[in-house]
């Protein structure tokens, strides 16, 4: 018998190395939606009901805890997750499964084989486990950050944040657009973030934040799209579904 799955998962890399692991090990797994951050991943699981979900613990928008939470015990639970940190002895207990990034194949079969056993019976509640990773979870720095080092060329340079247009993914770095010039910075998207000034700078996109100052207008393209104008600036950033809600009047 098919198993639906839900897969959530906001590094495209990662995600599509799990996609072919599971249609390999797996061929019974059946994958219904494929989420790139927690907010879509919730709206997913919504619309089909999976019985397995695989999880990443950091995600853009809700947060894989925030997105198992809700599930509750609706489904079988496998966090993905690149900080061991986290793989607590609450996981060892049983009630749910984790893979530490980057997955191997004879781990994900181990975690195959358990959700395998079971499947015949109802989810775990996740409400303990929960509990213990969520007291895992490194503080969010509480000073912001105003200046950043970064390499242009064979420089490093010390940037003023507020002169900043966006920041946006760029594989393993993390591209820093300014009106004159372009640098980059190793610190991944998601971890910028507790950093930044919330109110000065927005995420619009799993893999853009945006300086509220540089924004010149957003402009819609479709019911589904939306992209934004950066000021003095050639650049539209698309916004992502999950994000049109800042631009809502």
């Amino acid at each position: 018998m098919k198993t639906n799955v839900l897969i959530a998962e906001d590094e495209p890399l990662m995600r599509e190395r799990l996609l072919s692991m599971l249609q390999t090990c797996w061929p019974q797994a059946h994958v219904v939606a494929v989420a790139e951050n927690g907010n879509d991943a919730w709206d997913s699981f919504l619309e089909h009901e999976p019985q397995v979900a695989f999880l990443d613990i950091r995600m853009p928008g809700m947060s894989g805890l925030e997105v198992a939470e809700r599930i509750g015990n609706r489904a079988h639970v496998v966090f993905v997750t690149a900080y061991d940190q986290y793989a607590v002895s609450a996981f060892e207990a049983g009630a749910v499964d984790y893979l530490l990034k980057p997955v191997e194949t004879s781990r994900l079969e181990k975690a195959i084989v358990r959700l395998q056993d079971k499947l015949s019976g109802p989810p775990a509640a996740l409400q303990s486990i929960l509990s213990q990773l969520k007291a895992a979870f490194p503080m969010p720095c509480a000073e912001k950050l105003t200046w950043i080092k970064a390499t242009v060329g064979k420089q490093i340079k010390l940037i003023d944040v507020s002169a900043v247009l966006y920041f946006q993914s760029d594989t393993k770095y993390t591209r820093v657009v300014l009106p004159d010039y372009e640098a980059f910075i190793r610190t991944p998207i998601k971890d910028l973030l507790g950093g930044l000034d919330q109110s000065q700078f927005w995420q619009i996109h799993r893999s853009t934040v945006v300086n509220v100052k540089a924004i010149a207008a957003a402009q819609r393209i479709d019911a589904e799209r939306m992209e934004v104008v950066v000021k003095d600036h050639p650049t539209r950033l698309p916004v992502s579904r999950a994000f049109t809600h800042l631009f809502r009047e």
